[in-house]
């Protein structure tokens, strides 16, 4: 028999700032609430039947159906952060207990000498910066020169710049596993993440060829469970450099939010048992973190559009879980991501309709849950809802 559950991350479609989320330059940030907002409507018909507007608390609960899909509910981030990498491991039941290092001032001359001299290859930037600005500001002298554009963002992230026909992506790959290596122990930062751009000055353009590096993770995930008892782990999408490949037996990294629900629907309707854990990256990198409203709301609605093959694909014994890693506010004029509460939307042909799963207390709650329905030993931490939403 086959069983599989999928935990499906809409990255950066958060619903509503966290209680602590002025602690992090965050109040009023409410993702997909300031989106309806903004434009007054959205056809969503398929995340409305999941119980996305019944969810306690959310901003848009006019939108509430009377009748769902599936069972839902919202979590709490417990990991004092809100970057992917810090979201995902919670997700996957190892919540962070030190935030990762930030560098709102740049990042110390001896990380960037290291960088030098091992790639023969200059620096420049070295700043907090909008991806998109500053290769339209450094990206000539880059062109010209030779020279790494290095940049952070309020995140625990070191980002390289490279176009594409002065570095080739070959180097490019090298390069960012050189800074990998290099910001370790003190400096470990969530991620490293090569920015490859093409295109002339005034309209440079980052193309899909984007690698993220992260750390191992620092503990045991359910990926590492998942694996050990022999079932499969399939990744989509942004997922295996997010894990850094630990506990994922087959992937495919798939480059925009359309390949990746087709990616998992195709894993779905493949004959085995285990996890299938996907990241639409698209709502984050392209829209939140470059406040294009139009372009959010969009591939929210196109993302709706495809949930129907998403259900198609699932199996009698499968579980769906619809979910967030933060949330990334395209109508605030920050450009980061955003501390949000993430929605959680569980449905399948065995999953109760209409339970109200309330707030819970850890994004690791996921984890548990996935544990129990792929009948393996209980998880150490969070809270299973497992028992609350069997039909």
């Amino acid at each position: 028999m086959n069983k599989k559950a999928c935990i499906l991350v809409m990255d950066g479609v958060g619903i509503g700032a966290l209680p602590d989320a002025g602690d992090f330059g965050d109040r009023g940030t409410d993702t997909l609430g300031n989106i309806i907002k903004h434009f007054g409507h959205i056809r969503i018909p398929n995340l409305l039947r999941l119980g996305i507007a019944n969810i306690d608390g959310v901003s848009f609960s006019h939108l509430k159906q009377k009748e769902v899909i599936g069972s839902y509910g919202r979590a709490v981030e417990k990991f004092a952060g809100k970057d992917s990498t810090g979201g995902h491991w919670e997700i996957a039941g190892l919540p962070l207990k030190k935030p990762f290092p930030l560098y709102p001032n740049g990042f110390p001359k001896e990380i960037l000498d290291e960088l030098q001299r091992r790639t023969g290859r200059a620096i420049i930037g070295n700043c907090l910066a909008s991806g998109t600005e500053i290769i339209e500001s450094m990206g000539e002298e880059h062109e010209r020169t030779g020279k790494l554009i290095v940049y952070t963002s309020a995140d625990s992230v070191f980002q390289i710049a490279m176009h594409e026909n002065v570095v080739p992506l070959d180097e490019q790959i090298r390069i960012g596993k050189t800074a990998r290596d290099i910001l370790k122990g003190n400096h470990a930062v969530g991620r490293v993440i090569i920015r490859p751009f093409v295109g002339k000055p005034g309209s440079y353009r980052r193309t899909v060829n984007r690698r993220d590096f992260s750390l191992q993770p620092t503990g045991p995930t359910i990926l590492d469970a998942i694996c050990e008892a022999g079932m499969e782990v399939a990744a989509v999408g942004k997922i295996e450099d997010i894990f850094d490949f630990r506990g994922i037996t087959r992937s495919n990294h798939t480059h925009s939010n359309d390949d990746h629900v087709y990616a998992t629907a195709e894993y779905l309707r493949q004959p085995f048992s285990g996890l299938v854990f996907t990241n639409l990256v698209d709502f984050d990198t392209l829209y939140g973190h470059r406040n294009d409203v139009v372009g959010y709301k969009n591939a929210i609605e196109a993302f709706d559009a495809q949930i129907p093959d998403l259900l198609a694909a699932l199996g009698e014994n499968d579980l769906l879980i619809i979910t967030a890693d933060h949330g990334c506010d395209p109508t605030t004029k920050s450009t980061d991501h955003s501390r949000e509460y993430i929605p959680l939307l569980v449905t399948g042909k065995k999953v109760k309709t209409g339970a109200n799963l309330g707030t819970r207390d850890t994004f690791a709650d996921i984890a548990a849950t996935v544990m129990d329905w792929l009948g393996l030993a209980p998880w150490p931490v969070g809270t299973s809802f497992f028992g609350d939403i069997l039909a």
